[in-house]
């Protein structure tokens, strides 16, 4: 106030909604420091909740699939449940914010709407953005307040790798890629690069 630099909150809900300021103030920073205020940023978490929205309304109606979803999905969903879940308990709703937008965009490019997926996605993000969370927890046919419901909880088997990517190369460069099992042994390894026709 004293440098006459206040920005009216009622302008920006009008303007944004009060979702986008909500997350926004927890986007900027820890909570126990001050933190400079920058209004461009608000546009930044507008398009994040867009985008969160796109989830649901895949070729623009609401479009949930009730088929189950592929494991690259679940991961990310199930990494994202278990960090917003321990940052909330540390106060660390920035780092929150940023594991939604990972996990939006992660579901944005495998073009996941599986109804196994969003529904935990709803009540997560439901203390960061009710109304936005209330309004689509009742597209999905809910009739009871999305704050009635059991926070998500991770399932630690989507998170555990079964697979890695080993790079091959020869005459010092990397030719292709092969997505092998962790668990295979050495040898197994060679004798699968070396019949591959590549």
């Amino acid at each position: 106030k004293s440098k006459f630099n206040v920005t009216n909150p009622d302008e920006i809900v009008s303007k944004y909604g009060a979702d986008v300021l909500r997350m926004y103030e927890m986007f900027l920073g820890p909570i126990e420091q001050s933190k400079p205020w920058n209004t461009q940023g608000l546009s930044g978490v507008a398009g994040f909740q867009r985008k969160f929205w796109k989830l649901f309304h895949m070729g623009g109606a609401f479009n949930v699939s009730a088929a189950p979803a592929e494991k690259k999905a679940l991961k990310a969903v199930h990494s994202c449940i278990k960090k917003v879940s321990e940052d909330i308990e540390n106060f660390s709703f920035n780092t929150s914010v940023s594991a939604f937008m990972i996990a939006t965009n992660e579901l944005t490019d495998l073009k996941a709407n599986n109804r196994e997926l969003l529904e935990p996605l709803v009540r997560l993000i439901a203390p960061f953005a009710p109304h936005l969370a209330e309004e689509l927890w009742e597209k999905l046919g809910e009739m009871s307040s999305v704050t009635h419901t059991a926070y998500p909880k991770h399932n630690e088997s989507f998170l555990i790798e079964s697979s890695k990517n080993y790079p091959v190369s020869f005459n010092g460069k990397v030719r292709f890629q092969l997505e092998l099992p962790l668990d295979m042994a050495k040898d197994a390894i060679e004798k699968t690069v070396l019949e591959d026709p590549r």
